[in-house]
């Protein structure tokens, strides 16, 4: 990784946050002055299980993919892409070591802010404390979602489903984490992919 003081445009994330919730010009500068803009190459860890990462990533350019290592085994929980942000939830909101790895797929340009500076906004600026509070009630859906989805539908309409909720992300990343993610072998989601 390297950090460039190159100017902070931020055009995906800020276009993603304003979707959440429109910020004012003031609190758009705000963040900008907040961040780091750093490229990461593809399979470096952002957050790493068991420890204090520091800091939170907005993604501007690339791919990432969030997991737990059960048994020696790599489960994959979530994809984040262009516009999305990639934290620790345990450091960030518990003050804990995190209990998930997050990855580079892609070689990625991230805005990397400090987690005290941002709790500190969440809780100094309204309009970055709505935006936090849509993107977990959002997650908090997804998350509802997919377990539903992986007690009650067929593979098949899970694969669907899947490509429906993440459309960049199906030929982008390893069909693995992808099987993985949706609780099921490689060989049955590359049936699933070869008959769509």
């Amino acid at each position: 990784m390297h950090s460039n003081d190159y100017f902070c445009r931020m055009y995906n994330v800020l276009r993603i946050i304003n979707g959440y919730y429109p910020l004012s010009a003031d609190t758009e500068k705000l963040l900008r002055e907040s961040v780091t803009r750093i490229i990461v190459p593809p399979r470096t860890l952002l957050v790493r299980s068991d420890c204090r990462n520091g800091y939170a990533y907005f993604i501007e350019r690339g791919i990432t993919r969030s997991f737990w290592l059960i048994d020696g085994e790599e489960v994959t929980t979530s994809f984040a892409y262009e516009g999305y942000v990639v934290f620790s939830m345990d450091e960030l909101y518990y003050d804990q070591e995190s209990e998930e790895f997050v990855e580079t797929i892609e070689e990625c340009e991230v805005y990397r802010i400090a987690i005290p500076l941002l709790r500190h906004l969440f809780e100094t600026n309204l309009e970055i404390c709505n935006w936090c509070r849509i993107i977990h009630q959002n997650e908090y859906r997804r998350l509802h979602r997919i377990h539903k989805e992986i007690l009650t539908l067929p593979a098949s309409d899970r694969y669907e489903a899947f490509r429906n909720h993440f459309p960049d992300v199906c030929n982008r990343v390893n069909l693995g984490f992808i099987a993985s993610y949706l609780g099921m072998t490689q060989p049955t989601l590359s049936r699933i992919r070869g008959k769509k």
